[in-house]
């Protein structure tokens, strides 16, 4: 199996302001800058997941990868090791992931995916009769939380057999859903929330391979990346 490496990515000391400066800008960028660090020849597929994670006011980002990233300048520390983890059927672990939950389906004679969030929310309104979540005015309206975390929760879960996990249902949480815009035209237009919780092994080759490829869509934009702890 081809050797992976995981990395973390972190502003050096002293230099947080100039690692700043370089780093105030949205998902597409953090791929292209990241890019960089992964260089490769011309015509070379992506072969790198990402997650930005801020933690009191600096970035810092988690990367796995076919190759070791490459220091550029001297404004960010870079700490990589192999990726290679020991796992088996039955075990159990807790989990982060930075998701994009779409399904993918036809209208129109063609093909698109779909956020799962606002398509559970056009199927309710449509049992309703209604064209606008702002006519649903009774009491029976969900909360856009409650929404969110059963649409998200549901996505993951439906993805977990092909995967080799199953979900402990009660343990999973879903925050931070947000919509993004990179263009004005939406042409770039996708969501992202956080999903954590607890899970448990059932193929371990197809789970091994979830670790090195991802999980979902819109990984260029730090999507997809299952950063997992053992447990017991």
């Amino acid at each position: 199996m081809q050797a992976m490496y995981f990395s973390l990515i972190t502003p050096a000391e002293g230099r947080v302001h100039e690692a700043l400066q370089q780093r105030l800008q949205g998902p597409y960028a953090d791929h292209q800058w990241l890019w960089r660090w992964f260089a490769a020849p011309t015509g070379t597929r992506r072969d790198f997941l990402f997650r930005r994670h801020d933690a009191a006011g600096l970035p810092r980002f988690y990367a796995v990868s076919a190759r070791p990233p490459e220091a550029l300048g001297g404004a960010w520390h870079v700490q990589t090791r192999e990726y290679a983890p020991d796992v088996h059927a039955g075990d159990v672990f807790s989990f982060e992931l930075r998701a994009n939950p779409t399904v993918r389906h036809g209208r129109d004679g063609k093909s698109k995916r779909h956020d799962v969030v606002m398509e559970a929310k056009k199927r309710l309104l449509t049992e309703r009769g209604l064209q606008h979540w702002s006519e649903w005015t009774t009491a029976d309206r969900p909360d856009q939380q409650a929404l969110v975390q059963e649409a998200c929760s549901h996505w993951l879960e439906r993805r977990g057999s092909a995967l080799g996990f199953e979900l402990q249902r009660d343990s999973v949480q879903v925050e931070a859903y947000q919509q993004h815009r990179e263009r004005a035209d939406d042409s770039l237009g996708f969501s992202t929330v956080d999903i954590s919780g607890i899970l448990r092994v059932t193929d371990a080759p197809a789970f091994g391979q979830a670790l090195r490829t991802g999980i979902g869509s819109a990984k260029a934009f730090g999507c997809g990346l299952l950063l997992i702890r053992r447990l017991g």
